[in-house]
């Protein structure tokens, strides 16, 4: 009886440190693992931006619209970009001036940019927001 027990422990196939290959290649992967969603975490996503068409409003027929619209291109805030213009008839010979910008939502907050613009009291009564399109 005494060999079977020795035949017992006697194991063929090195189970013992395949447990052991198991928990280390465990936690190889595991380290792996967690690496890499710390990797795929720390990657910016798209970027969402908008376009936005803005209708600036003028006081009256005797503003300078062309003065009104190098105005509004001199504000500069990251994630703005400005695009076209024209000049739309309104009513009564006031034309206003339609202008389109391309923002990062993230960036550039619209109400900002409108409060910026309507700084220039000068030359802007109000302004609109005519077309808003997530991009």
């Amino acid at each position: 009886m005494e060999e079977d027990d020795d035949d017992d422990e006697v194991d063929l196939f090195g189970s013992d440190d395949d447990e052991e290959e198991d928990e280390a290649a465990a936690k190889v992967r595991e380290q792996r693992l967690k690496e890499y969603a710390e990797k795929k975490s720390k990657k910016p996503g798209p970027i969402a931006k908008s376009s936005v068409l803005l209708d600036c409003k003028p006081w009256d027929d005797e503003t300078d619209m062309a003065e009104m619209e190098k105005e509004i291109r001199k504000i500069e805030m990251d994630g703005l970009n400005w695009g076209a213009a024209k000049l739309v008839p309104l009513a009564f010979g006031i034309k206003k001036l339609s202008i389109l910008c391309v923002v990062e939502d993230e960036k550039v907050s619209i109400d900002d940019l409108i409060e910026k613009i309507q700084e220039n009291e000068d030359f802007v009564q109000s302004v609109d927001i005519a077309a808003f399109n997530k991009i």
